[in-house]
């Protein structure tokens, strides 16, 4: 049974519908990127699968057992984190739900796991706000793995980083999805890292919207405006 269904669904934003009579499955396992243009209806689609935002028609379920709350959510990074005063740990430990000022032994473990899957672990102590950039996106990613024990929903993880830590960071992705047997969604703007990693491909656009496999996009008119592909090739 999928985690997440979307049922003919639309969402609205401001008022306007951005998100128009979508239907998909994420199913377990499956690593599914969101691509799309500015405006094109990401982000309201992301607040949809979180929760936050009810759609104005169609309905979104989720498999039993599993609530919008345990999903592992990386936003965008923001200008504000550049001077968050926190630690390393604190920001990692914020991914556990309910978690008590007090972290329990289970919890700290938890964090700490995590930390370490990261590369993270030995700057636990130090000030999240003076991490690079791609260090803090290791911290972040840490955090939503503390939330969750199946899907990461990530929103442009690699927004702003340069070509070398951006290449670290998809190889992150992909152990985590190959090793760790994570369900992944990826909203992004890269569309050669969607088609060299993701098993579906959701491409949002104002007129009409693709869902399908990597090949399948590479020759659907999206596809082909998009992501040089070639209808008959």
């Amino acid at each position: 049974m999928a985690l997440i269904t979307c049922d003919n669904v639309s969402f609205a934003y401001e008022g306007h519908v951005v998100v128009k009579d979508l239907s998909l499955s994420i199913e377990p396992g499956e690593y599914l990127c969101i691509l799309g243009e500015n405006g094109s209806g990401k982000s309201t689609l992301v607040k949809g699968l979180l929760g936050l935002l009810s759609p104005i028609k169609g309905k979104v379920t989720y498999q039993d057992g599993f609530r919008h709350t345990e999903i592992g959510y990386l936003p965008q990074r923001a200008e504000l984190q550049k001077d968050f005063p926190a630690s390393v740990w604190e920001v990692a430990a914020s991914g556990c739900r309910g978690m008590n000022p007090l972290l329990n032994r289970a919890q700290r473990l938890l964090v700490r796991e995590k930390l370490q899957l990261m590369g993270m672990e030995a700057m636990e102590k130090h000030s999240f706000a003076t991490l690079s950039g791609g260090q803090q996106q290791r911290v972040l990613l840490a955090r939503a793995l503390c939330a969750t024990k199946s899907l990461l929903l990530l929103d442009e993880p690699v927004a702003g980083l340069d070509p070398l830590v951006t290449r670290e960071m998809y190889e992150v992705i992909d152990m985590l999805h190959e090793q760790k047997k994570l369900t992944v969604v990826m909203i992004s703007h890269d569309i050669e890292a969607a088609l060299r990693s993701a098993d579906h491909i959701l491409h949002l656009a104002h007129d009409a919207n693709f869902y399908g496999t990597p090949e399948e996009y590479r020759r659907s008119p999206l596809g082909v405006r998009f992501g040089g592909g070639a209808e008959n090739d």
